[in-house]
């Protein structure tokens, strides 16, 4: 449970589309939830790389030009620092829930999102973290 002017962890969004993207940060910010977006994988490693405040949750879609979400999975994984952050696969398909297996995320979130299904998936991943 948080006090009032807590803010609750920070998710990040990967998400090509900036349109996605703003919608989502604006979503969680709207939640009481701390929001940083990037627009590919490659942009992701950099800003996990460069900061002391790792987030609690990643919303990454897989479908990305310059660095998918797959191989930002990969190298998430292979970097002892970043491989415990638990990562919502979020992408547009019928497969989605499938794909989120195969990169073992914590769970999956189908475009276009569902308001009350976004809060609830971040809610529960970050209920340890509150």
């Amino acid at each position: 449970m948080n006090l009032p002017g807590q803010v609750r962890p920070c998710i990040l969004v990967v998400d090509d589309e900036a349109p996605m993207r703003d919608v989502v940060v604006e979503i969680l910010e709207d939640e009481g939830y701390a929001a940083a977006s990037v627009a590919n994988g490659a942009d992701a490693l950099r800003y996990l790389q460069h900061t002391s405040d790792l987030p609690a949750v990643i919303l990454l879609d897989l479908n990305m030009p310059i660095m998918s979400g797959w191989d930002f999975r990969l190298a998430q994984l292979n970097d002892p620092r970043l491989a415990a952050i638990p990562v919502v696969a979020f992408s547009a398909g019928a497969t989605v829930q499938r794909q989120a297996h195969n990169i073992n995320a914590a769970g999956y979130l189908p475009k276009p999102v569902e308001y009350m299904e976004l809060v609830r998936t971040i809610a529960a991943l970050c209920a340890a973290d509150v």
